[in-house]
């Protein structure tokens, strides 16, 4: 770790966490897949989107023209199989919270997911962005949202980019496991790359700072 990104954390006014393998130890849209039984067509495109070979938002609609989930199936997914936290994460967002450092969770997943582990976490869901499924009206699926930022390559940084115009936020810790987090810094004023759950080579090789337990993080903050 370098002394710049202790001294931003330390300093921190916002932090942002990706969800997926960093919040949590899954891959939401995985998960999902294996509940409906595509697994293996997936997860191939997750490992491509997540290394870098192929566009965000192409891996994301072909992964989606192979599910088309309904909300039926959302909501049977998320009864059966609710997404697991990573330790130590609950602690972390808890201290965030104590000390008034606002927190959001940044995602190329998709908020029907994401939103029972914001409301774990006590983070409120306009503190959320994420892709968005649409559905028809008989619950079928009809594809997503592409005007969510999240849904493209960059997504990560103009969303930061934007929080930061808005608030007014000087020092930025943004926490991840994928490319397209450690793409993100800048406007990210610090990036933390996590391997708690899996390590990505080109995210360990190029992080200031690269970790596998979430207290290495709450020892900076409360030394």
């Amino acid at each position: 770790m370098t002394s710049c990104v202790r001294e931003t954390v330390q300093k921190s006014d916002c932090f942002c966490f990706d969800v997926d393998s960093t919040v949590i130890q899954e891959e939401g849209i995985d998960e999902l897949a294996r509940f409906l039984k595509k697994g293996e067509e997936i997860s191939n495109l997750t490992g491509m989107a997540m290394s870098g070979n192929m566009t965000f938002r192409e891996s994301l609609k072909r992964r989606l023209d192979i599910l088309r989930p309904s909300q039926l199936d959302i909501k049977e997914f998320l009864k059966t199989k609710p997404p697991t936290l990573t330790p130590g994460i609950k602690k972390l967002v808890s201290l965030l919270q104590d000390r008034k450092i606002p927190v959001y969770l940044i995602s190329g997943g998709f908020k029907c997911i994401i939103a029972p582990i914001a409301h774990q976490l006590n983070i409120p869901l306009e503190n959320v962005f994420a892709n968005r499924m649409k559905f028809y009206y008989s619950g079928e699926f009809a594809g997503f949202d592409e005007n969510e930022p999240t849904s493209e390559n960059g997504g990560k940084a103009v969303v930061i980019k934007q929080l930061k115009e808005k608030f007014g936020y000087k020092k930025v810790v943004l926490v991840g496991d994928g490319v397209t987090d450690l793409e993100a810094c800048p406007p990210a004023d610090a990036f933390i790359g996590y391997g708690g759950n899996v390590i990505r080579p080109k995210v360990k090789a190029n992080s200031k700072w690269f970790l596998t337990d979430f207290n290495e993080i709450i020892e900076v903050l409360i030394s």
